[in-house]
């Protein structure tokens, strides 16, 4: 039996092909976005400009008709052999490009669709969420308002509530007719007492806001090149889009280490580059010490992500990890980051085979791994997305 649908307008009709659309795109968007969240497009943009994503043609599913017999390009349903998961459609036509090769037939539609950061982040982290996510005692007041509370018998004139005043006024008169005090036959007027007078009462309400700092660490010394900056510099976007978009109130703390620390700004952070060894532990003192001065735990949500290339001088290991399992206890979360090579990591396994010499700094942060520190690695940029979906509860690969 046919069922037909009702629609109050013609315009309801093609609702449900509007949401469809949308839900496609949308889905499209996302497949998309992981592949461009490490180009340089997208890193160091402002929060009002807008960041193009390619979304490739979206087509919906149609019949089509003919000779299959004639049409060999066309698979079908019938009397031909299938089995689940055959697709239905066009194969790949000889005719179009590949690779190097020219091709005489369409190719894909590919269009592109621009998005802000703020609806970039709604479709980065719309399905994670952040780690021991916590409501603190507030520092920072987003707005303060008056909200009405009651009454009370003194005020200004401006706060006089008149029907309240006059509620009290007929109250008292028919107390006074009740008890012969008071003839309402007579004519006399019935004036208002002092004591009926009410005042609106006003108390200043305080919405507060959630507050977090983040702290970006990372070794500038000279075996950090320009590209293992560009892959932490493309971390570190992801990670400060993500705390912004689930806390109020952000503040970002850069410092930049070699066997000395300092607190940087975000241009200096990625540029400047200076000789020497490194020593991991200065940094984290650092951010201590910074900690004890500006984002007390008990106000502030605690964010530490640092980035390296896995080098530390042997004798700083031993405190560079009492200094990590202090701030990760402060924090909600702390991420150790190698960046290299897979040739880099090889060699040193090859060298130094199972810490021979104590200066595989991996092995001995081991120990601390948890649900508040993260142990990870970065060897290309396609390895950044899988990383921070696994960070923040997505895909556990």
């Amino acid at each position: 039996m046919s069922v037909f649908r009702e629609h109050k307008s013609i315009a309801d009709r093609s609702a449900a092909d509007r949401q469809r659309h949308k839900r496609l795109i949308d889905r499209a968007i996302k497949d998309s976005i992981k592949d461009v969240i490490a180009e340089e497009s997208i890193i160091g943009q402002s929060g009002n400009k807008k960041i193009k994503i390619p979304v490739r043609g979206i087509k919906e599913y149609q019949f089509v008709y003919g000779n299959n017999e004639k049409n060999k390009n066309v698979a079908s349903a019938g009397e031909h052999e299938i089995k689940p998961g055959d697709q239905l459609g066009k194969k790949k036509e000889q005719g179009q490009g590949q690779g190097s090769r020219a091709g005489n037939e369409e190719g894909e539609e590919v269009y592109e669709v621009e998005v802000s950061l703020e609806e970039l982040a709604n479709y980065l982290f719309s399905d994670l969420n952040l780690p021991d996510l916590e409501r603190k005692r507030f520092k920072f007041v987003k707005e303060k308002t008056l909200k009405r509370k009651g009454y009370r018998k003194a005020g200004i004139p401006p706060r006089l509530s008149k029907r309240e005043t006059l509620k009290r006024r007929i109250r008292r008169k028919n107390s006074a007719i009740k008890s012969g005090l008071f003839d309402p036959e007579s004519g006399e007027r019935f004036p208002f007492h002092k004591d009926d007078l009410k005042y609106k009462n006003l108390k200043p309400r305080v919405k507060e806001s959630s507050s977090a700092v983040v702290f970006f660490l990372m070794d500038v010394s000279g075996s950090m090149h320009k590209n293992k900056k560009y892959l932490a510099r493309s971390l570190f976007f992801l990670l400060f889009q993500f705390v912004r978009h689930r806390y109020d109130n952000v503040e970002v703390v850069f410092i930049s280490h070699t066997t000395t620390a300092k607190e940087v700004n975000e241009k200096d952070f990625f540029t400047r580059k200076e000789s020497g060894g490194t020593k991991l532990s200065t940094a984290i003192d650092l951010e201590m010490e910074i900690i004890e001065k500006r984002y007390h735990p008990s106000n502030w949500n605690i964010y530490t992500f640092y980035c390296g290339d896995g080098e530390n001088w042997p004798d700083d290991n031993e405190a560079a990890y009492d200094l990590l399992e202090s701030v990760t206890e402060k924090g909600q979360m702390t991420c150790y980051t190698e960046i290299g090579d897979s040739q880099f990591h090889q060699r040193r396994q090859f060298l130094f085979g199972d810490d021979p010499f104590g200066m595989d700094l991996w092995e001995k942060l081991a120990p601390l791994t948890g649900p508040k520190f993260k142990r990870t690695r970065i060897l290309d940029k396609k390895d950044i997305w899988p990383l921070f979906r696994q960070l923040f509860g997505g895909d556990k690969k």
